[in-house]
């Protein structure tokens, strides 16, 4: 009897140091696709050259820095590209140094983020573009994309979620690959995708199967 009541409070101590913080303790990002069910920013009614450093959006602050330094004059609401697959007038397009980064402070914390891009050249580009999410101060994580053409400027669809919830993202372009970029049709979602809490899930069984095991040959 005594031998059985150190087993159960074993397993519930257990439980308690694996199963609750395993958001925190497997928290990552993975990279997703184009998602629905989310709050979508097409820049639709900003005029033609709207400074976007600054620019608030559906309650998100853009701005833009390059060498750690707010800049004017960088990027602007545009309709270059044109239409490709994932980015249509009017979209934010870099008119000078490109080098920068685009920072966007959301209004709430969320879990999956993503956006259209080309960049001005054509064919695959490896890290076309990278993101990184930040829960205040504290990066949580980041993902670099691979471009291909969309269908004539390189580009694509970025996208990401995090096991743990995110208010601020910055993103950059690859700069020695292309002179100009441009980003559009910023998709938010609060929700995680289903991969997510599968991830958290099956990585907190994991570990909690793995302490039951190496307690069970003691």
């Amino acid at each position: 009897m005594k031998t059985g009541w150190k087993l159960s409070t074993f397993t519930v101590a257990l439980l308690v140091a694996v199963l609750l913080p395993a958001s925190n303790a497997f928290a990552g990002v993975i990279p997703v696709g184009p998602f629905t069910g989310s709050s979508l920013i097409t820049f639709t009614g900003l005029a033609t050259g709207t400074e976007v450093n600054g620019l608030v959006v559906s309650g998100v602050l853009f701005t833009y820095t390059v060498g750690g330094s707010p800049l004017n004059g960088a990027l602007q609401i545009d309709g270059g590209p044109g239409i490709t697959n994932n980015v249509a007038p009017p979209n934010i397009v870099s008119t000078g140094d490109d080098s920068g980064t685009l920072k966007m402070l959301l209004p709430s914390p969320t879990m999956v983020f993503g956006y259209g891009y080309a960049i001005l050249t054509t064919g695959a580009v490896a890290n076309a573009t990278t993101i990184s999410v930040f829960g205040g101060a504290t990066l949580l994580g980041s993902l670099s994309y691979d471009g291909v053409s969309d269908p004539t400027f390189t580009g694509g669809f970025a996208g990401i979620q995090s096991t743990t919830p995110f208010d601020r993202v910055e993103v950059t372009f690859n700069s020695s690959a292309a002179t100009a970029f441009a980003l559009d049709n910023i998709a938010i979602n609060s929700a995680p995708e289903p991969t997510t809490m599968l991830l958290v899930l099956t990585s907190g069984i994991a570990g909690l199967l793995w302490q039951i095991g190496r307690a069970s040959c003691r």
